[in-house]
């Protein structure tokens, strides 16, 4: 019986984590050709992600973008 508690607060711990990690936000920007800051605003959740591992692309130029927590 204590396992089977054990195992459902574990899965509910990492449930929770996943999750929280999901609907975090952050202010979002990339660095254009001459070194400047173009800033993206606040992305959350699945865009969030999908920027920071892919980056940003404009015009056939595909630029790294940086996330910070606000």
């Amino acid at each position: 019986m204590k396992k089977q508690v054990l195992f459902v607060g574990l899965a509910l711990v990492t449930w929770t984590a996943v999750s929280c990690k999901k609907n975090q936000c952050r202010e979002c920007h990339y660095d254009d050709a001459t070194g400047a800051e173009v800033e993206l605003g606040e992305k959350c959740g699945d865009e969030l992600e999908t920027l920071e591992a892919y980056g940003y692309n404009l015009d056939g130029t595909n630029y790294v973008v940086h996330c910070h927590e606000h």
